[in-house]
């Protein structure tokens, strides 16, 4: 069940003693994991409320936990942004509902993001280079997920074995996608920490500064390219290319050629993972709706022609047989048979010193939740009981008491 912004508030009260909420706001997230909620209270500060809606997002957020936590100060310090910390937690039932001190900035859609200027393109370009420069020991000492280039394409292989058993995702696309995860060329990378829910959501953004980054849900050492998943989804080449510039210029190892091939994959491929979840979840609408952007990016393809993801092309038998394949008698604008990769719009060379861009095609993002209203709240907000501390346990502590050294998990029994 959904739990309303006024309920979120109501949870932060037992989450954090001493917190009156004055007002309060829906934010934006991914509404098919989490409620979230911004809290104004009645000292002007700001925080915010993420409750899971089933148990795996609720282990995402403990994992956040944990990750927040591995971040030392000296860490914090050396980034160009801030990080959230926790203030407090609740358990309700099995789930758990953190609270969070809400850092300066706002979240952007990507399209005022695209159509700010250059400097807020450097900005994040320069914020994504810091991340994957981040020391690896602080994701293996935190006992996190870490994959080499072929276990990483190992996964997403298996991942598609298990969205091609749905029935549901275009044959095209199948293969379309089969065929660059067989491509061993295409995953040539350097490991290096990823944040890997990385999108619009996640940044807050101040004038053309990037203050802060959120969402550290699903932090590993794995695929740099999934960062660039949501970039490559806007379809805004010249934005792509100055983050990309500012990015490489920033990153101590030079990033890899096909770096935004995979991103284009890994961009494409979460309409397929959206697909699954809808249907793990059973969620008809959930489902209806990754149907609907699987067949229009389907179509895209076929219309358009589109250049494949992989860097070998599709074997002529495979390609001719693929539904969307270019006619015979297609123009060479769309077939591209023997062109030179320069000549291709939105194509490089393989040898060439910068990362291959990617193709001309539509990819839908996974949709996020709508714009936020901001509900007055007219009297106190009545706390939720919650059971006596454990004696030994420790205080937690006040509102001001940000640290996650002050944290205590708190239960809540239901009636």
């Amino acid at each position: 069940m959904r739990r309303k912004p006024i309920e979120l508030a109501a949870v932060a009260t037992a989450a954090v003693p001493g917190l009156t909420p004055t007002a309060v706001s829906s934010a934006p997230d991914d509404p098919a994991d989490f409620d979230s909620a911004l809290l104004l209270d009645s000292e002007g500060k700001r925080w915010r409320v993420r409750s899971p809606r089933h148990a795996e997002a609720s282990a995402r957020l403990e994992t956040e936990f944990l990750v927040l936590r591995a971040f030392a100060p000296g860490i914090r310090a050396e980034l160009p942004f801030l990080m959230p910390t926790v203030a407090g937690s609740v358990r309700l039932g099995s789930l758990s509902t953190f609270v969070y001190s809400h850092l300066g900035g706002s979240t952007r859609s990507v399209e005022e993001l695209t159509a700010g200027p250059d400097a807020l393109a450097r900005e994040i370009g320069v914020a994504l280079a810091a991340i994957h420069d981040l020391p690896r020991a602080l994701v293996s000492n935190a006992d996190l997920p870490s994959y080499t280039p072929n276990e990483f394409r190992q996964r997403r292989l298996n991942e598609l074995d298990q969205a091609a058993t749905t029935g549901k995702i275009p044959p095209a696309l199948l293969l379309r996608w089969e065929h660059a995860l067989e491509d061993v060329s295409l995953w040539r990378f350097n490991p290096c920490v990823v944040h890997g829910d990385l999108h619009e959501d996640n940044l807050m953004v101040e004038g053309q500064r990037v203050t802060a980054v959120t969402g550290w849900t699903d932090l590993r050492i794995g695929d740099p390219a999934d960062d660039f998943a949501w970039l490559v989804a806007s379809n805004e080449h010249d934005f792509v290319d100055a983050v990309l510039a500012a990015y490489t210029s920033g990153r101590r190892d030079t990033p890899d050629n096909h770096l935004l091939r995979r991103a284009a994959l890994s961009a494409e491929f979460a309409l397929a993972q959206y697909l699954v979840k809808g249907i793990a979840a059973g969620d008809v609408s959930m489902i209806a709706e990754a149907e609907e952007m699987l067949d229009t990016l389907a179509s895209d393809i076929a219309e358009h022609g589109g250049q494949p993801i992989s860097v070998e092309p599709l074997p002529p038998a495979a390609a001719a047989g693929a539904p969307g394949a270019p006619a015979a008698g297609a123009p060479d604008a769309v077939r591209h048979e023997g062109v030179a990769p320069e000549a291709v719009p939105g194509i490089r060379a393989a040898d060439d010193d910068v990362p291959a861009a990617v193709p001309p095609v539509t990819v839908l993002p996974v949709p996020a939740q709508p714009a936020v209203v901001v509900t007055q709240i007219p009297v106190a907000v009545t706390p939720l009981p919650v059971e006596p501390e454990t004696p030994g346990q420790g205080s937690t502590g006040g509102p001001d008491d940000t640290s996650t050294a002050a944290l205590s998990i708190v239960d809540i029994k239901k009636d």
